[in-house]
């Protein structure tokens, strides 16, 4: 049976303003329990899945000195029985230190409501690279069904700096490794995105090589930009007068997605026609490809 612990007048507004805020409308103890440490199940849906083995140690250390000073958050599976939503690794720790019991509050949450809560509280680490959010945020749209916007809400962001993460998504896993070891920043990769995959890879490799700084990066795409741009401009194109308005608000939607020559053909009755998008390799196929399912 959990061991109640009345908290001091005031700690009960501070639950709701911890690493959880975006889910505060899930009802939460106001009590602070004492909880047996057998009675308490991982989550198998946890987002983090690696714990450094020296880090949780020092952790251990800690908590054998002044204890576990920030409570777990706790779901009751069943009857005197619990399962981690946030806090698995200072159970971790709590049990290396030899601890039977650890301070928790217990919030009620369905398996939806706490696998948001996990990715959420994961997210909210300090140690996570662009790629690791970029992943959980797109598993909590997966996963939770949430639009870019909603997302925006719950984890307090932007939905076009949501966006900005999504699309690290489609470079190149080379890429995205690199980003993952810290070789590339994310600063570094934004510039790459409207390139084609060998541009990418190339431009990455003169990253790591050279150390070139954000601002230089920025300034060697947007060459490239403009002599394609320069180059497709001498090319062939449909006549403003020609064709109506709305034909031209499509193109710039497709040169969002797709750098190469893109095409109207109307006929020569002026009804009907064909839109052309020329392409220089699969890589380039694969990319537009990507741009469209973000």
């Amino acid at each position: 049976m959990a061991k109640k612990n009345v908290l001091g007048k005031g700690l009960d507004a501070l639950i709701n303003t911890g690493t959880l805020e975006h889910t505060k409308e899930i009802p939460v103890s106001v009590e602070n329990y004492e909880i047996e440490i057998g009675k308490i199940k991982a989550n198998p849906d946890q987002p983090r899945t690696s714990f450094d083995t020296a880090s949780l140690e020092e952790l251990a250390n800690s908590i054998k000195i002044h204890g576990i000073i920030q409570p777990l958050t706790l779901r009751e599976t069943a009857y005197d029985e619990y399962q981690i939503i946030s806090g698995e690794r200072r159970f971790r720790a709590a049990k290396l230190a030899g601890l039977t019991t650890v301070p928790a509050y217990i919030r009620t949450a369905n398996d939806q409501e706490m696998l948001e809560m996990a990715l959420i509280e994961n997210i909210q680490r300090e140690d996570l690279d662009a790629i690791e959010i970029a992943l959980t945020y797109k598993r909590l749209m997966d996963e939770c069904e949430l639009t870019q916007d909603a997302l925006g809400e719950r984890v307090g962001k932007g939905r076009s700096t949501v966006a900005n993460y999504l699309r690290l998504l489609t470079l190149d896993d080379e890429i995205q490794q690199s980003i993952k070891e810290g070789k590339i920043s994310m600063g570094h990769a934004k510039p790459l995105l409207g390139l084609d995959s060998l541009t990418q890879k190339k431009l990455a490799k003169k990253i790591v090589d050279e150390e070139l700084s954000v601002r230089q990066i920025e300034e060697l795409t947007q060459n490239l930009m403009q002599k394609k741009e320069s180059k497709r401009s001498k090319q062939a194109k449909p006549h403003p007068e020609e064709l109506p308005e709305k034909f031209g608000v499509l193109l710039e939607l497709l040169d969002t997605k797709f750098n190469n020559k893109i095409q109207f053909k109307r006929n020569k009755n002026g009804e009907g026609g064909s839109i052309v998008i020329n392409y220089a390799s699969d890589e380039e196929i694969e990319t537009f490809i990507k741009n469209l399912s973000i």
